[in-house]
């Protein structure tokens, strides 16, 4: 993995050296690609952004040192994890067990796409939910997988605190297929009253590719730039 060690890769005053990490870290891993993709929303966006490719031990074990980390940092106080089917169950778990290893071990639920007929039953599973409830995703895009699981974690009597993500898009959500002046963070934010913590945000990969051209494809800055300028929203939501 590449090791930024490069004096003139060094985070500037202002700059998340953590966020700076995590996206280094997200291109090692294939996980961050440059080139044309088609969002949900039907953009071509100039970079795509697959959680799913965490695919080892290792790289799973290093995701959720950073969701810790960030966490940790914020001073977010929650009482339990939970983690929505399917993206957020490993998500969910690995940043249980992280926590655990630095001293804070926390309960852990996770839901069922579909809900299970025999045996104990129900789409929960894990831990009771109970007191304040962190969900743990990858990025947000609508908003969907946190209304369903607000619905489910207030179901069991619970509340839905905070939600922590790996990177915030910074651009706007899209509803009856139109865009909107708010993202889905905001919205989650401003909307849901939940409060929203990001390891990274979209200005993080605009200061990573301004000091790493991407190999093949030298407007590679360029073009993320254009796109935040066209979908960006103005706020920057790091952690609370």
């Amino acid at each position: 993995m590449t090791e930024r060690n490069d004096p003139q890769a060094a985070p500037t005053p202002g700059q998340d050296a953590l966020a700076l990490d995590f996206v280094q870290f997200a291109v090692d891993c294939g996980v961050l690609r440059f080139g044309e993709f088609k969002t949900k929303a039907g953009r071509l966006s100039p970079y795509f952004f697959n959680a799913g490719l965490f695919d080892d031990g290792a790289k799973l074990g290093r995701l959720a040192q950073f969701y810790a980390q960030r966490l940790l940092g914020s001073g977010l106080q929650f009482d339990m994890i939970f983690g929505p089917a399917y993206k957020g169950i490993p998500l969910g778990a690995a940043l249980a067990v992280e926590l655990a290893r630095l001293g804070r071990n926390v309960p852990f639920a996770y839901n069922r796409k579909e809900a299970k007929d025999h045996g104990e039953g129900g789409s929960l599973v894990g831990a009771p939910l109970q007191g304040r409830i962190l969900i743990v995703d990858d990025v947000m895009s609508a908003g969907t997988a946190v209304r369903e699981s607000i619905a489910l974690i207030e179901a069991a009597g619970a509340r839905a605190h905070a939600v922590v993500i790996a990177l915030d898009r910074q651009e706007m959500a899209t509803e009856n297929g139109a865009d909107v002046n708010h993202s889905a963070v905001q919205y989650v934010q401003q909307v849901l009253g939940l409060r929203v913590c990001a390891i990274a945000r979209l200005d993080d990969l605009l200061h990573y590719l301004a000091q790493h051209p991407v190999p093949g494809l030298a407007d590679a800055h360029q073009r993320v730039q254009t796109y935040r300028a066209r979908y960006g929203v103005s706020e920057a939501v790091a952690c609370p």
